[in-house]
C-alpha cells in the first residue's frame, strides 16, 4: 500500500465533521500539511465517540499512585461528563479556540482531564513538566503567553512534597506574560496559599460549572506545543495538529502496540514528555483502550516490584516505558525475584523506547517477562514511532540493538556529512525524506525559521533527526548515538553506543554512558562511566580492568578505550535521558549550563570530582 492509500484509510477511521477531500497540500515544503480541509476535533475521538458507539462503561482512565496510596477510575462516561464540565471551568474564563492553556501539573487525574477539556474547547495546550524550575516556566509563559494557567498545590516524590504554587507564583514575577487565571487543584498533601482575583479553586470552579461540546476546528489546528530542549539549549515549542494526530496515534495502537479496543495499555512514562501526551492520553483513547496514569517510580515505591504491581493488578496487557526504568529495577532486583509475587500473564508485550536500548538490557526483560520486548525509535518532534517492530503487522526477527525496520509512512535513510547516501552498515546521520508523515511537528510555535532552519537546511529534502547510525543488509536501522555523539579517534569514526552495548554486557553493570572526550594527540578519546548492579562483591578495579579489556576483544585496540569509572548515578533528565552533551562539556572544560530538566542536578558535582580524578573538567573547578 503506498503512503498516500495508507494514509486514505487511516483517516476514514476517524470521525470528522467535515471529511477531508485533499490528503496533502505539499505546496510549502518542509510546511506539509495533512488532511488540509477536513474539520474534526481530537476530545470527541478520545470520548464521546465511545460513548455513542456504546462504550460508556467500559473503563477509560485508571489512575493509581502509590505516593499516596490513591487509586481511582473513571468509565468513558464518567471522564467524558468530568472533561466537559473542566471545558466549562475554561469556558467561563474567558478561554476559546486558538487561546493557550499552560498546565503545570502532577500525575494526577487532572492532568489528563485538563488536557481532554482543552482540546474540547479547539484551546491549544502546553503542558509543562510539574515541578519545573521557576526561570524555565516563565521562559515558557512568555513564549506560548497562555490565557490560562492550571496547576496544582503540590507533586508528590517517594521522599518529599513539592510545592508548586511557590514555583508557579515565582515563574509569573518572572514572566513578562500574565494570565488572566491560573486554576489550582488544592491536594489534601499540600494546600497552597491562592491570590485572590487571578487564582481559581478548581473544586468550587468544577462545582458550579456547566457541561460544555465540543467545538469543531480545522484538521490542521494545533492540538499542543510541547516544549523540548533536549539535553541542552534553548526551548523549542513543537507544535502537533489535531488531524494528523488523531489519524497517526488511533492507527499505531493497532498497528505497532497490536491493541484493540477495551484492552489496558500502561505508558509508563509522564505527561509532561511526548509519550504521555501521545500514549498515556491521546493514542489508547482515541483507539477505545483502557489507558493508567501512574504517580510513581519504578523502584522505591515501594520497591523494583511496582511496576509488577500495576500490571498484576490493572491486567495490562502492553506496557511502555524507557530502557532506563528497567535498568533501575535490574539495578536493585538482578535476578527478578520480585516477579514471582504478580501475575504477569495477561501481559503479551513490553515496548521500550526515549533512548537507545542496550542488548543486555533487552535480553533480560525477555527472559524474566517471557513476552516480546520490542526497542523501538521516535522523537518528540516526530510523536509517535520512526522505527519498531510492528506487534499489529506480524511480528519481524528481533535484532538486540536495532528498533527493526522503519514503519509505514517514514523513509529513513543514512547519508554522509556531504549529503551523499552511507554504504550499507556505514555510520552516518539518519535522515526521514520529506513529506513527514501525520502526526508529526508542523512547525516550532512562532518560529518558522527555526524549524526549517534546525532540521530541514542540512540536508535539502529530509528531516535531520540528529541521530546517528546506519542501516544493515536486511533493512534494521542501528540507532548508535546522537550525531554528535559519534567520536573520532585517530580519524576513526566510532559510536559510542557500540561501546555502552559492550559495557552493559558485563554481568555486574547496570548501565553506562559513553562519552568522547578530548585528547591532544588522538583528536578525542572514548571515557566510560558505570554504574554497578546492588548485589557487586568484587572491588571496582577489577570491574574497570575486565570491561577495558572487553572493550579491547570486542572492539579493538582502535577505541583506545582505557578511561573509565565507577560512578553512583549517571546524570538524567526527568524523562530518563543521560546528560551525555553537558558531561562532555564538564569534561572538556567549556562551558555549560545546567539543564533546565535534570533530575538532580547535585549529581553533576558528582561526575565533576570523578571527572577531575581521571585528568578531566579542571577548568570547571
Amino acid at each position: 500500500m503506498t503512503d498516500h492509500k495508507l494514509w486514505q484509510t487511516a483517516s476514514s477511521e476517524i470521525f470528522w465533521y467535515q471529511s477531508p477531500t485533499k490528503l496533502l497540500d505539499a505546496n510549502r515544503p518542509p510546511f506539509y500539511r495533512w488532511f488540509p480541509d477536513g474539520v474534526t476535533n481530537a476530545c470527541f475521538n478520545a470520548l464521546d465517540i465511545h460513548v455513542q458507539n456504546g462504550r460508556g462503561d467500559q473503563l477509560a482512565l485508571i489512575y493509581d499512585s502509590p505516593v499516596t496510596g490513591a487509586r481511582s477510575t473513571f468509565t468513558y462516561a464518567e471522564l467524558l461528563n468530568t472533561v466537559a464540565r473542566f471545558a466549562g471551568v475554561l469556558a467561563s474564563l474567558g478561554v476559546t479556540t486558538g487561546d493557550r492553556v499552560l498546565v503545570y501539573m502532577p500525575m494526577v487525574a487532572e492532568s489528563v482531564v485538563t488536557m481532554l477539556a482543552c482540546a474540547r474547547l479547539g484551546a491549544i495546550h502546553s503542558v509543562v513538566f510539574g515541578g519545573f524550575a521557576s526561570n524555565e516556566l516563565a521562559v515558557r509563559i512568555d513564549d506560548a503567553t497562555p490565557k490560562v494557567i492550571v496547576s496544582a498545590s503540590c507533586g508528590i516524590e517517594p521522599a518529599r512534597i513539592v510545592a508548586y504554587k511557590p514555583l508557579l507564583d515565582k515563574a509569573l514575577k518572572l514572566a513578562t506574560h500574565q494570565p488572566k487565571h491560573c486554576v489550582i487543584l488544592q491536594r489534601p498533601q499540600h494546600a497552597a496559599a491562592l491570590i485572590s482575583e487571578r487564582d481559581v479553586d478548581w473544586a468550587t470552579a468544577v462545582k458550579n460549572a456547566n457541561t460544555v461540546g465540543c467545538v469543531p476546528v480545522a484538521a490542521n489546528h494545533p492540538l499542543y506545543i510541547l516544549y523540548t530542549s533536549g539535553t541542552t539549549g534553548q526551548p523549542k515549542g513543537v507544535v502537533r495538529d489535531t488531524g494528523g494526530s488523531i489519524v497517526s496515534l488511533k492507527r499505531s495502537m493497532s498497528q505497532i502496540y497490536g491493541v484493540e479496543p477495551g484492552d489496558v495499555f500502561w505508558a509508563a512514562s509522564d505527561v509532561g514528555w511526548v509519550v504521555g501526551h501521545s500514549y498515556i492520553v491521546y493514542g489508547p483513547l482515541f483507539n477505545g483502550n483502557t489507558t493508567i496514569i501512574y504517580e510513581g517510580k519504578p523502584v522505591g515505591t515501594p520497591d523494583a516490584g511496582a511496576f509488577w504491581r500495576v500490571i498484576s493488578e490493572h491486567r495490562v496487557n502492553v506496557l511502555f516505558t524507557a530502557p532506563t526504568a528497567f535498568r533501575a529495577i535490574k539495578k536493585e532486583d538482578p535476578t527478578g525475584s520480585l516477579i514471582k509475587h504478580y501475575d504477569l500473564s495477561n501481559l503479551k508485550a513490553l515496548f521500550l523506547a526515549g533512548e537507545r536500548c542496550d542488548p543486555d538490557t533487552l535480553h533480560w526483560a525477555e527472559e524474566k517477562l517471557g513476552v516480546p520486548v520490542i526497542d523501538h525509535w521516535w522523537q518528540t518532534e516526530t510523536g509517535w514511532p520512526i522505527c519498531s517492530n510492528c506487534l499489529g503487522d506480524g511480528m519481524i526477527p528481533v535484532v538486540p540493538g536495532s528498533p527493526a525496520r522503519p514503519v509505514a509512512g517514514y523513509d529513513v535513510q543514512v547519508l554522509q556529512e556531504n549529503g551523499t547516501p552511507a554504504a550499507t552498515g556505514e555510520i552516518g546521520a539518519l535522515v526521514v525524506k520529506n513529506p513527514l508523515p501525520p502526526g508529526t511537528f508542523t512547525t516550532l510555535w512562532n518560529a518558522d525559521e527555526r524549524f526549517e532552519r534546525a532540521y530541514f537546511m542540512t540536508y535539502p529534502g529530509y528531516y535531520e533527526t540528529g541521530d546517528a547510525g546506519f542501516i544493515d543488509e536486511n533493512g534494521y536501522v542501528f540507532v548508535m548515538a546522537r550525531t554528535d555523539d559519534v567520536i573520532n579517534v585517530a580519524g576513526h569514526r566510532l559510536s559510542t553506543g557500540a561501546i555502552e552495548e559492550v559495557l552493559t554486557a558485563h554481568s555486574d553493570v547496570a548501565e553506562c554512558a559513553v562519552i568522547g572526550v578530548f585528547d591532544t594527540m588522538k583528536g578525542q578519546l572514548p571515557l566510560g562511566l558505570l554504574v554497578l548492579n546492588n548485589d557487586v562483591a568484587r572491588s571496582d578495579q577489577v570491574v574497570v580492568a575486565e570491561v577495558i579489556q572487553k572493550v579491547r576483544d570486542e572492539i579493538g585496540p582502535v577505541a583506545a578505550f582505557r578511561l573509565c569509572a565507577i560512578v553512583e548515578r549517571l546524570p538524567k533528565t526527568r524523562s530518563g535521558k543521560i546528560l551525555r552533551g553537558t558531561m562532555r562539556s564538564i569534561a572538556d572544560g567549556k562551558p555549560w549550563k545546567m539543564p533546565a530538566t535534570i533530575d538532580e542536578p547535585a549529581i553533576l558535582d558528582e561526575i565533576t570530582k570523578v571527572l577531575i580524578e581521571l585528568g578531566f573538567a579542571e577548568q570547571t573547578v
